[in-house]
């Protein structure tokens, strides 16, 4: 089977999408797998994926969503593939096209589209309402002609099975053995970390002010902040002096940065968006074996709570956060117990090892419905 992977937005090393799902689905004999990119790193072929590249985006969002995105279908025709997985809802017109022509369409939604619109800062509260609803009928319209729906967690699968009964969610869970260590507790530093993309919205202000609140504490932040003026922001925050900026990180260096911390933040704001959202760091930290400083979401905190591997904490309450970090760096023994569960719990559950066979499973599928 010819598979072609596309996004117009996400970087070529994508966890979810070339990590995860194309390396996984390379693994198969049968199968040849493609992933087309606009970052303009040219050509490659890595861990048996062909990676193609549309050349890199220019100018703002309307260039990315016209230019880009016709560079991408043009790779995407020249491939001549028997599946087409689109990773981007700005993908979903050349999917209609792509249908046109016969090919088996895939749509793999990351995240509910509509609640994210809502919380887009920079737009104002009509544009969201606006923006969200016109989203929302072009996504309806779209999705239920595509031959199946992948989501990256089961409430966005609850939306979608009303759309497109062919859906099924494969999260975004820890590879095993990826990021699990043997480093003794009493070697670690006093050190919490936070991995991902770094944005207000995601908790960096609380998270910095709340280091203004510990006694010696670091936290390693390892990322790439949405902005300059968030990253101006972040450095002028209390708790700044505590903070050591390590950029982003590749696979290799998140290992070595969980190895050696205490705990892990994420401790995202209270948006629509994120409530029902499943963070691929809170896993990874759990895999890592170290305990989680959560946002007490009721989702979050089923899982928290269940595995008992972590602190849940109010978001927006920085002295809350930082009562947290103290309490784990200063109760070792607990500490590590919460990491050896929520490792546990990665191992038994929440693993990528269990998601693959999923997406295993709707490929053949869909092979079987087509021959």
């Amino acid at each position: 089977m010819k598979i072609a992977h596309l996004t117009s937005v996400h970087p070529r090393y994508d966890t979810r999408i070339f990590v995860k799902e194309c390396s996984s689905l390379a693994e198969i004999a049968e199968h040849s797998v493609s992933l087309i990119v606009a970052d303009g790193l040219g050509d490659e072929v890595k861990n048996n994926v062909a990676i193609i590249d549309a050349g890199a985006r220019t100018g703002g969002r309307l260039s990315r969503i016209t230019r880009t995105v016709s560079a991408v279908y043009g790779k995407a025709l020249e491939l001549d593939a028997d599946v087409y997985h689109l990773h981007d809802p700005e993908l979903m017109p050349i999917g209609l096209k792509l249908k046109k022509r016969g090919k088996t369409v895939i749509f793999d939604a990351h995240e509910d589209l509509p609640k994210q619109i809502l919380g887009k800062p920079y737009l104002n509260k009509a544009a969201k309402i606006i923006l969200s609803k016109a989203s929302e009928m072009y996504e309806r319209y779209a999705c239920r002609r595509f031959d199946a729906i992948v989501t990256a967690t089961p409430y966005i699968r609850e939306k979608f099975l009303r759309i497109n009964p062919q859906t099924v969610d494969i999260n975004n869970f820890p590879i095993l053995g990826e990021l699990s260590n043997d480093t003794p507790w009493d070697v670690k530093k006093n050190e919490v970390c936070y991995i991902g993309g770094i944005a207000k919205i995601r908790g960096i202000l609380e998270i910095v002010e709340a280091m203004s609140h510990t006694r010696n504490v670091r936290l390693n932040l390892a990322g790439s902040f949405e902005s300059s003026q968030t990253h101006l922001l972040s450095s002028r925050t209390p708790g700044w002096d505590k903070v050591n900026e390590l950029g982003f990180l590749g696979r290799a260096g998140i290992a070595d940065l969980l190895s050696r911390s205490k705990a892990g933040l994420v401790t995202l704001h209270p948006t629509q968006n994120y409530m029902d959202a499943l963070p691929v760091k809170m896993f990874e930290y759990m895999a890592a074996g170290i305990p989680v400083i959560a946002s007490d979401f009721p989702l979050w905190r089923s899982i928290v709570e269940t595995a008992e591997c972590g602190v849940l904490v109010d978001p927006l309450d920085p002295d809350d956060i930082a009562k947290a970090i103290e309490y784990l760096i200063t109760h070792p023994y607990e500490a590590e117990k919460m990491g050896q569960n929520g490792k546990k719990a990665v191992m038994d559950i929440y693993n990528w090892e269990c998601e693959k066979r999923k997406l295993f499973a709707l490929y053949s599928q869909l092979t079987s419905k087509g021959a």
